[in-house]
């Protein structure tokens, strides 16, 4: 048996940026037996759970709840809010803002696009011209991905409100907390955001399969008036249900590891000390892969320093060289997994996790495998990638 068709040993280092590790005590709680959801002792249980999910969001305003992956969150958003033919102003930022415009479309929603570049971000002056140009106030709504996913870039939420009140127009302002929430402060009263879209698989450090809007009283007004079919994401009918939610069986287990999740995050840690904590480890990872890039070797793919993603790094390759080769050798020979490239960076990216429940020893045990790997496959890199990241740490 060689070395690349070997079973590896001992527990896998989990680095994909979603879903990511998820804490053994939300595990153990999530293995809870089945209760009537109508039953009043559950009901205090999901109602202590949503007023943790608001104070996470940092809003007061009403949030719906669904069984479905952060995607079921965003077509709800969208059927919720718009009416066939609407125009959405879609901010490119990578795979993931292009698979809404996508999603969009399907919907019978007009897209139109601000274009950026990926490794560099959209331009906030292209945004204000793009809503200033809109006299007739076409456009319904604008949607940016807060942590682009696939790029490893953090997109200004906060900026992109500014340019609607900028511009004085009143579009709807959308945003994708999916990879964010409970990583990055994010804040949706304060910043103007009338639609965030969250799943449970990323900060939440909960299974797939629970996602959520937080919707604004404009989003609600709103809502009223939209004419695209909806059903089982209905939040009319959802607001007549005893839990303002689900239509149909409600996912008992997530709410008991859900209230350990945020109990770990509010009491145990504290939120804020988990938005350093993430600062802290994003910082390690890049002191690593900047210091790898020497020797031509891997290089940070986003570009702009202040927009650099504090929940995933992705990591553009050197001309030549396969990232799902070097994910492979990874994952088969050292038992770690990273995230692959998506869309069109396929095979050029690979991305680093590092949101959720992970600590330094599993971050330096994650890149010095990776060097590992890198040395035995050729990749050019600067070794000592990992002594960077040593001093990034020790430096606090």
């Amino acid at each position: 048996m060689t070395a690349e068709t070997r079973k590896p040993r001992g527990r896998q280092f989990f680095a994909n940026p979603g879903p990511t590790n998820i804490p053994d005590s939300v595990l153990l709680a999530t293995a809870h037996q089945t209760v009537d959801f109508n039953d009043p002792a559950f009901g205090e249980i999901y109602w202590a759970c949503l007023a943790g999910l608001k104070r996470v969001l940092k809003t007061q305003q009403d949030v719906f709840l669904y069984t479905g992956s952060g995607h079921a969150a965003w077509e709800a958003s969208l059927v919720n809010l718009l009416s066939p033919g609407d125009v959405i102003l879609v901010l490119e930022s990578g795979h993931f803002s292009q698979s809404w415009g996508r999603m969009a479309t399907d919907l019978g929603i007009e897209v139109r696009s601000v274009a950026a570049d990926w490794r560099r971000g959209v331009d906030m002056a292209d945004v204000r011209a793009a809503l200033a140009t809109d006299r007739d106030h076409a456009i319904k709504a604008v949607g940016v991905v807060h942590n682009e996913t696939s790029t490893g870039m953090m997109i200004p939420v906060q900026e992109v409100r500014a340019a609607l009140d900028a511009t004085g127009h009143p579009a709807l302002l959308l945003a994708d907390t999916i990879s964010s929430l409970g990583s990055l402060d994010f804040r949706m009263d304060e910043w103007g955001v009338d639609a965030a879209v969250g799943g449970s698989q990323k900060g939440l450090m909960l299974p797939t399969g629970l996602s959520f809007t937080g919707v604004s009283a404009k989003a609600l007004a709103a809502h009223k008036g939209s004419r695209l079919p909806k059903h089982y994401f209905h939040w009319t009918a959802m607001q007549n249900r005893p839990l303002k939610s689900f239509l149909g069986t409600v996912p008992i287990s997530f709410f008991y590891g859900l209230r350990e999740a945020l109990r770990l995050m509010e009491q145990e840690e504290g939120l804020e000390n988990v938005f350093l904590r993430h600062t802290r480890l994003a910082r390690a990872v890049r002191a690593c892969v900047q210091h790898w890039s020497g020797n031509n070797g891997p290089q940070l793919f986003c570009q702009t320093p202040a927009r650099l993603s504090d929940s995933v790094t992705a990591v553009l390759m050197p001309e030549g060289h396969n990232a799902d080769a070097l994910r492979g050798v990874a994952m088969n020979r050292y038992n770690v997994s990273l995230g692959g490239g998506l869309g069109p960076l396929g095979g050029k990216v690979f991305r680093i996790g590092h949101l959720g429940d992970l600590n330094e020893p599993m971050i330096l045990g994650t890149l010095a495998s990776l060097e590992l790997a890198m040395r035995v496959s050729g990749v050019p890199h600067a070794p000592g990638g990992v002594d960077a990241a040593i001093a990034s740490l020790a430096a606090g």
